[in-house]
Parts: C-alpha cells; sequence; structure tokens
C-alpha cells in the first residue's frame, strides 16, 4: 500500500464512523434546564379491560388486555409555527421579573398543531400577567378554566386547563395548565388578571372541587350549596335514581354493575 492510499484509508476512517454513530436523542428542556424525566411522558394511568367491564361481563374475549395511559410527550426545539418565539419571550419576561422561567414553566407541549404550557400552581399569575401585556405575547382573551381529573397521576390528580387567545396576533391559541393534588387542591385564581374567569372558576370548583385562592365569590354555581361533594370527578359515586315500570324496576345506575 502506497503512503498516498495509507493516509486516504486514515482520513476517511473517522467520517465513516461519525456517519454510522447514531444521534443522540434530544432531551426536552426549558430555559437550558432539562424537564423532569416523569413529566417527559406524564402516565396518567393503566387501562385493563375492555368496553368498562372488569367482571366477567365482559365477553368480547379483551378482557385481559391492558394499556399505559399518558399525556402528549415533552417537546423539544425547535417548537415550529410562531411557538418558539412565544416561548422565548415568556422566558425574558419571567427573567426580568426575577422569576426563573424553569421553576415556573414545567414542560412545554407541541400536539396536534396545539400549543401547551405546563405551569407551577406558585407561578401561574407570573405568567398570566406578561401573558396578557407583553406586546410580543397579548393573550388578551381567556377562555375560561376547565377542570380534569386523572386520579390515577399521584399527587397531580387534578388538572385546571386554560385556553388563552391572542386577538393582537392573529387569533394565536395557547393553552395553560396547572396541577394540584387531591389532597391540597388550590390553585390562584385568574379573575383579577381575566375577569371573565369568574363563573368558569365557579364551575370547576363545584363539579370538580378545584380551590381558587383569592376568588372574589367562590361558591357553588350548579349544585345546591349544601351539595356533599364533586360530580365531575371521576371517583364520584353515579349514584341515580330508581325508576318503576309496569310490573318491573330500574335499580339506581351505582347498584346494577361494577364500573372502572
Amino acid at each position: 500500500m502506497t503512503a498516498s492510499a495509507d493516509n486516504a484509508e486514515k482520513n476517511t476512517a473517522p467520517e465513516a464512523d461519525a456517519v454510522a454513530a447514531p444521534a443522540a436523542a434530544a432531551v426536552p428542556e426549558v430555559a437550558g434546564h432539562p424537564v423532569p424525566e416523569a413529566l417527559r411522558l406524564e402516565v396518567i394511568g393503566v387501562h385493563s379491560g375492555q368496553f368498562g367491564a372488569p367482571d366477567a361481563g365482559d365477553t368480547s374475549g379483551y378482557g385481559g388486555t391492558t394499556g399505559v395511559v399518558t399525556l402528549a410527550p415533552a417537546a423539544t426545539r425547535p417548537y415550529g409555527e410562531w411557538f418558539d418565539d412565544v416561548v422565548d419571550a415568556l422566558i425574558e419576561d419571567l427573567t426580568e421579573a426575577d422569576v426563573d422561567p424553569a421553576a415556573a414553566i414545567e414542560n412545554v407541549v407541541v400536539d396536534r398543531g396545539e400549543l401547551t404550557l405546563f405551569i407551577t400552581r406558585e407561578h401561574l399569575l407570573d405568567v398570566a400577567r406578561p401573558l396578557r401585556d407583553d406586546q410580543d405575547l397579548r393573550f388578551e382573551l381567556c377562555l375560561g378554566v376547565t377542570g380534569v381529573h386523572y386520579p390515577a397521576d399521584a399527587g397531580r390528580e387534578l388538572h385546571a386547563c386554560y385556553e388563552l387567545i391572542s386577538l393582537t396576533h392573529g387569533a394565536r391559541a395557547l393553552r395553560l395548565e396547572v396541577t394540584c393534588p387531591e389532597s391540597d387542591p388550590h390553585v390562584p385564581s385568574l379573575v383579577a388578571v381575566y375577569p371573565g374567569n369568574d363563573w368558569h372558576e365557579r364551575e370547576a370548583w363545584d363539579l370538580m372541587g378545584i380551590v381558587f385562592d383569592g376568588h372574589p365569590n367562590l361558591t357553588r354555581s350548579a349544585m345546591p350549596d349544601d351539595w356533599v361533594g364533586h360530580p365531575q370527578r371521576k371517583d364520584y359515586p353515579l349514584g341515580g335514581i330508581p325508576v318503576e315500570y309496569k310490573g318491573a324496576s330500574t335499580a339506581t345506575a351505582d347498584t346494577r354493575r361494577s364500573y372502572r
């Protein structure tokens, strides 16, 4: 082998190795801090059986199937569309306000063309104000808050979801999601920032049991004032009223069969 051929072999070998080496998977991060591993793909439950019948009532043959139920995975940069610009502007605003962006923003999710920011409840107001007031953001409209109950999401069973719209920037839509445990179901009220949330927070308290601290009048909106419990939680008993027919009767839903 000639010297030139030998040098050519040495020069091309590292390039071949570099091409063969697989690229490392990008790690989701917020302001340079990696998203906690448990939140990169948040497990909210395990589905067992089929058609809601965990007992012998399932005749489909799929009673032994199981599946893990997760939320949408954490996103990595670039997020796409205008999402990067909004997240960067929010991080800049939080930094200027002496708020650690990584402590305020738990996670960034991009799913089905929608941007969701998971926010720690302690910093919900710190995030909402610049989202409304910053000229580069201007999410002036909040469509309200809805509650979701994931009984198997330990320590994060209750989720409050806010839909924000920027009329200034062509109806951009952004979702904020805040979690709290059933044992301490408190989230700051956003009525001071978005007054239209008043009745929405009352309804989320009434039906889901999320307490919005600082709300001017947090009372029930659908159920009687003396009602016990929050009917839209997934562990709330079905209940019902017995129905009588001619020669027969139907028992209440919670006594007819066992539901998941």
